[in-house]
Formats: structure tokens, C-alpha cells, sequence
């Protein structure tokens, strides 16, 4: 009997000690060492090269499934059955990321796009590229850049997402099990592949550029919902077109909007970048009724980029939105009300670059980029990252790499975001209601724009990471009694680090951009 109890311990043992051991692999470092860091200044005026790239990354669907009591989520066992379009005799699912697990696709509505701007000065190459995904972490960009071409010259690679909600799961938590990420790593291959050639494709479309600077900071306020108090957003619209100056012709265009690709809601079970498709075919082809073209296109290729979702900032089913040319008001989530969305948009876009407020013929680009190590204080983030469902690594116990930058091109400031930025934080106020967890007034002031030079004022989300809500700590809302009068804790902060998170990323902004602005 004594035999066999040490035998049983020594398992258990051992046991342990391989969990214990499969934890630290998923957490280990996926890039040791690397640093984002940089710091390159240029306030001299010099000629502006522009080239844009559109790469699609589309997945394949090969099987198809029919959910036999309504739930969005792929259960055999509640009689659900798929058809196996490949042959394969197993089912081949495409998670959808956003809104409930488990939930495949049945088919693609409209293709999914890696898109890249370059903006090159003669000293510094730029690339913004903007990718139809969920999000994109920052072990995932690293490799991105270390896949790019030396010979293509990039400076310094911003990779943002466009936070759609009708897209692959590329982050690993929506479609797996609850000790295993669901990524499919053949795809997250050929993503990062496909993002490489949009960079390097954009390069070589280099030509000399003018841009055109255009805002609408009002118009499209009706189009998005705050869902969480304050009401505070971040809904102006600002654009940025490069014309050739040898050809005169558009080369592309960037449109910056902020809040969630969901329109289509959680029903949907086909692959779509949501509203920013609609806003990208109608800058760059024309908004149509039927098949009247009531508003032309500039051409090239336009490049969306997302701002400050926190919040929530979602165009909610709520949310009533117009046919711009029938009047009909959709309510409910359709492909319909997606399309009437992404067409004002276009609308309010092309109609505020008619009259540029500015045309740059030459700046300097100044970048500033900050490696940090990110806390992780969300229980279900530490289980996550130590199960392997959050599929990155860690820098330290508990402690996550992203970074942030700051970029001056002539007039023009950017941010980036690692994350879902809620807005008070960007444009302010941010608030402490009554019931706040810490009993603090605000600490993360002034906001960030406040702080950016120049005058027209990007921020890019979900930049180079997807770290969740940042949420000032004055807001942070955990514990009852709750703020607003409310009877339980709002959403978001399940989803964020921690409460600490705003502070960091506040402090570190300020310093980078007194720094910029010198």
C-alpha cells in the first residue's frame, strides 16, 4: 500500500510539474529581447512619396453548418450538423471573432483586406497598414516586421485593425476551448504574409505626392452610440488624400471614424469587414442608389482606420440608421443598415474633401516609438495567457509587451492605440461619478488630443496590439455601490488589463508628445 502512494504522489508530481511547465511555455517571451523603440526627427520641409497597396486576406470556407436550435454556437450535441464541402470527413470551421464563442462562418459577403499607406520624406518610410481583424497582437506585428524586406526600406510599421466584429478569430478567444486558443495557424500565416506583401506592394507604388487634408467633425454623430455614461465620443471624421503630382490622380486615401464594425450584430455568420466596407467601395468608386451613381468616387485606394471605441461606441441595433436616398430607417442589424451606414459616411467623407482645409506639398516625419512592458492585473488575463487561450507571450511574471508612437507630419499628428481607448481619455472630460471603485478625481488629464501638435489630429486604434478597454481609473466600476445608479458592474472592465492600464499608457503619451513637439 505504501508503494502505491508513492508511486500516486510521485505522479501527482509530475503531473504539476508538466502543468506547471506547459503554463510557463505559454507564457514565454515570443521575441526576446525586442525592443520597438525609435526616435527620428525631421521639422525640415522636404518632398512627400506616397504609395498604397490592397491586399486581400479573405479566408477559404470549405464547409458549411446549419445551428438547429438558433444559438449562433456550434454544438453537435444540440443537433447541429455541417457539410463538408472539402471532403476531409471532419468539420472545418472559420470562428467569427466578436460577440459569442464558438460561432462559425457560413460563407463570405464581402472580402477582407490588408491595406497599406507609405509615406516617405526621403529620410523616414512610414507604412500605416490597417487590417480587417478583430484585433492583431503585438507578438503577431513583431513577426510582421521581421518578415518585411530590408530592402523595402520601412522606417517604422504601424499595423492597426479595423476591430470588425464579422471576421476571423485572429486573437484565439472566441472559437476554442477553454484550456487551447482556436487559431488556425495556417491562416495567421498567411495574414501575416499577405500584410508583408501590402507593405512591400505599397512601396513600390511610391510616387511623388501632395495631401489633401479634410475633416468633418460633426456630420457623423448620428451614426454611433455611446452605450456607456459619460456620453462622450470620438466621431468626427478626418481624411487624408495623396494626389500624384506628376499624374494629378488620386493614389489613395486614409478616412479615420471611430466605433465598432458590429452594425451587423451577433446573428451574422458571414465574413464581412462591417460598415468600413461600404465607406472604402464608395469613397473609392462612388455611392450609388441602385444603379444611379449619385456621388462619385475619388479612386485609389482608401485605407480606414478605427479611433477611440472604448466605451462603447458601437452603432448598436438600437440605433436607428437612414437610407441617404429613400429615407428608409433600418432598426434592425441587416446588411441593408450596414450599407446605409457605410454610404452617409462615404457621403460626409467625399463631400468634406471637395474642400481640403490644407494641402501639404512637403513635411518632414517625426516618429517616436515606446516599448512597454503592460501589467496584467484581470484575473481571467492571467488565466488566459497562462492556458494559452490569450495567445501571446509575456515579458516578465504577468507583465505583457506593447508600445505606443506618436508621429508629426508637417500639420498632421498621430497616436497610436494599442487597444480600445475609451474617448473621454482622447478628447475629455473624463468624469468620477459618484461610486467610482478608488474614490479618485481624474487623474489621466489633460486629454490626449490636448496634447498633440498640429492641427489635425489622428489617433489609430487598436494599434500594433489589442490589449482591450483602457478606461480611466476614475471610472473604474467593479464594486457596488455602482456609478449612475446602476444595478451591476458595466462591460468593459472584464475586458481590460486593469485599472492601472489608462494611467500608463496616459503618462507615457504625455512625455512622448512634449517630447514630438520640441
Amino acid at each position: 500500500m505504501k508503494k502505491f502512494f508513492k508511486i500516486l504522489g510521485f505522479a501527482v508530481i509530475l503531473l504539476f510539474a508538466a502543468l506547471v511547465t506547459w503554463m510557463f511555455m505559454n507564457m514565454r517571451d515570443r521575441h526576446p529581447g525586442y525592443t520597438a523603440d525609435l526616435k527620428i526627427t525631421n521639422n525640415s520641409p522636404s518632398a512627400l512619396n506616397v504609395g498604397f497597396a490592397a491586399v486581400t486576406i479573405t479566408p477559404e470556407v470549405p464547409d458549411r453548418w446549419i445551428d438547429s436550435n438558433g444559438d449562433n454556437e456550434y454544438n453537435p450535441e444540440d443537433g447541429d450538423t455541417f457539410t463538408d464541402g472539402n471532403g476531409n470527413g471532419k468539420f472545418d470551421p472559420v470562428w467569427i471573432a466578436g460577440f459569442s464563442n464558438r460561432k462559425p462562418t457560413n460563407g463570405v459577403h464581402d472580402d477582407t483586406w490588408a491595406r497599406t499607406m507609405i509615406i516617405d520624406d526621403g529620410k523616414t518610410r512610414l507604412a500605416i497598414v490597417s487590417i480587417d481583424a478583430i484585433g492583431f497582437m503585438n507578438d503577431d506585428v513583431v513577426d510582421v516586421r521581421n518578415l518585411i524586406s530590408p530592402e523595402s526600406g520601412i522606417s517604422y510599421a504601424v499595423i492597426s485593425s479595423t476591430h470588425t466584429h464579422e471576421g476571423p478569430d485572429m486573437i484565439g478567444m472566441w472559437s476554442g476551448t477553454p484550456v487551447k486558443d482556436g487559431l488556425n495557424k495556417e491562416y495567421m500565416k498567411f495574414v501575416k504574409t499577405r500584410i508583408v506583401q501590402s507593405v512591400e506592394t505599397a512601396v513600390k507604388n511610391l510616387s511623388p505626392a501632395s495631401l489633401e487634408i479634410s475633416q468633418d467633425l460633426s456630420g457623423a454623430i448620428p451614426l454611433v452610440k455611446d452605450t456607456r455614461k459619460p456620453e462622450v465620443f470620438d466621431s468626427g471624421m478626418r481624411m487624408i488624400k495623396a494626389v500624384d503630382k506628376r499624374s494629378g490622380e488620386v493614389l489613395g486615401s486614409i478616412v479615420a471614424w471611430a466605433d465598432h464594425p458590429e452594425t451587423l450584430w451577433s446573428k451574422n455568420l458571414l465574413v464581412s469587414s462591417d460598415f468600413p466596407h461600404f465607406v472604402r467601395e464608395g469613397v473609392e468608386k462612388g455611392v450609388f442608389n441602385g444603379d444611379t451613381l449619385m456621388k462619385p468616387g475619388i479612386g485609389g485606394i482608401c485605407v480606414y482606420i478605427n479611433g477611440a471605441v472604448g466605451g462603447l461606441m458601437t452603432t448598436h441595433p438600437s440605433l436607428p440608421v437612414k437610407d441617404p436616398f429613400t429615407g428608409e430607417e433600418y432598426n434592425e442589424p441587416t446588411f441593408e443598415k450596414t450599407e446605409a451606414q457605410g454610404k452617409q459616411l462615404s457621403f460626409l467623407a467625399l463631400n468634406a474633401m471637395e474642400n481640403p482645409s490644407e494641402v501639404i506639398e512637403s513635411a518632414g516625419i517625426s516618429v517616436i516609438v515606446r516599448t512597454l512592458p503592460m501589467k496584467i492585473d484581470n484575473i481571467m488575463f492571467k488565466l488566459g495567457a497562462a492556458l494559452g487561450v490569450m495567445n501571446r507571450g509575456t515579458v516578465s511574471w504577468m507583465k505583457m509587451r506593447s508600445e505606443l508612437a506618436v508621429i508629426k507630419i508637417g500639420p498632421l499628428s498621430f497616436v497610436t492605440i494599442p487597444g480600445e481607448i475609451y474617448p473621454e481619455l482622447v478628447n475629455g472630460p473624463v468624469d468620477a461619478p459618484e461610486g467610482n471603485d478608488f474614490g479618485i478625481q481624474p487623474l489621466e488629464i489633460p486629454p490626449i488630443r490636448e496634447l498633440m501638435p498640429g492641427k489635425y489630429k489622428f489617433i489609430v486604434g487598436l494599434a500594433n496590439d489589442e490589449i482591450g478597454y483602457i478606461i480611466p481609473k476614475s471610472q473604474w466600476d467593479e464594486k457596488a455601490p455602482y456609478t449612475y445608479g446602476r444595478d451591476n458592474s458595466p462591460y468593459g472592465e472584464e475586458n481590460s488589463l486593469g485599472p492601472k492600464t489608462a494611467g500608463v499608457i496616459h503618462s507615457n503619451l504625455k512625455e512622448m508628445l512634449e517630447e514630438l513637439g520640441k
